[in-house]
């Protein structure tokens, strides 16, 4: 590997990790909110809370990028990607719970491979199959180490995330090659606000989706800022950067730190400390090195 590509490397996963970092932050937020909202409409507002801060400082930073080639691509991949995702994700944690989405969305990694070799039939080298490897074990291990004995739709719900999400990431770099990571990432978010928001005024019309009853403020709307945009706006704009850099199959391997994050914000919240995310997080930091060797 050449110096230039240890730096993106370098650059690329320390990204990736400060995505997963915020993204795990949601976690606890959104559990709080699904036990009075129904998934369709947090989600929405989740999705809404990270488009909002977004659009302000793309208007300001980089006003006239919005003119640049893609745009309706990129929202058609939000949309599709990330607005599909985001709500199939959310319906498995409500079909299940955040243990057994954890463990599904630790088939992340092999999904974006999936996706990435459609796309590019790039060769699967042995350093990058080993890796890949480490990271499914060190996935499981970190969420229990087995899968639950009935996981139903739940589990469809989830591994239908991990496949819209892996082709957002991918055809996001894709299709704006000529935007820059916040451009990509208020793009593809504005597409998911679209869907999320279409999908919560039908179903909400067709009696299928209650309408949030129970709203407490000001409390959701600190729930919602940390959900929406800590948990999404952050994470969206620092993945598109860590995919630019890594590919979306390499990326996807810091996926599975995540249930790591969540504990250790748990522990500092007044949790326990859990033995096997520590070791699972250690396994998949294995693999990410080992993939990334030439």
């Amino acid at each position: 590997m050449t110096a230039t590509g240890a730096r993106r490397a370098e650059g690329g996963n320390l990204l990736g990790a400060g995505a997963m970092m915020a993204w795990a932050a949601g976690f606890p937020a959104a559990e709080a909110l699904l036990d009075r909202w129904d998934p369709v409409w947090a989600v929405t507002a989740r999705v809404a809370f990270a488009t909002a801060p977004l659009l302000v400082l793309w208007f300001l930073l980089q006003p006239r990028e919005w003119r640049r080639p893609g745009l309706s691509r990129g929202l058609v991949t939000g949309g599709i990607g990330f607005g599909g995702g985001a709500l199939t994700i959310l319906g498995a944690q409500w079909f299940t719970d955040p243990v057994t989405v954890a463990i599904i969305a630790a088939s992340s990694p092999l999904t974006a491979v999936v996706v990435e070799w459609v796309a590019t039939r790039a060769p699967l080298t042995r350093p990058f199959a080993l890796g890949l490897a480490l990271t499914l074990v060190g996935g499981l291990v970190a969420t229990g180490g087995a899968f639950p004995a009935n996981l139903g739709i739940g589990a469809a719900l989830a591994l239908a995330s991990c496949f819209l999400f892996s082709w957002g990431s991918y055809r996001t770099i894709r299709d704006l090659p000529q935007h820059s990571a916040l451009g990509r990432a208020t793009v593809t978010t504005l597409g998911a606000m679209i869907t999320t928001g279409l999908t919560a005024a039908v179903t909400t019309t067709a009696g299928l989706t209650p309408w949030p009853a129970d709203i407490r403020l000001p409390g959701d709307i600190g729930l919602l800022a940390i959900y929406g945009t800590g948990a999404m706006a952050i994470s969206q704009f620092l993945w598109i950067a860590a995919v630019a850099r890594m590919g979306v199959s390499m990326a996807s391997f810091h996926i599975n730190i995540a249930p790591f994050y969540v504990m250790v914000l748990m522990l500092a919240l007044g949790g326990g400390w859990s033995w096997p995310q520590a070791i699972g997080a250690a396994i998949v930091g294995l693999g990410v090195v080992v993939a990334q060797r030439p």
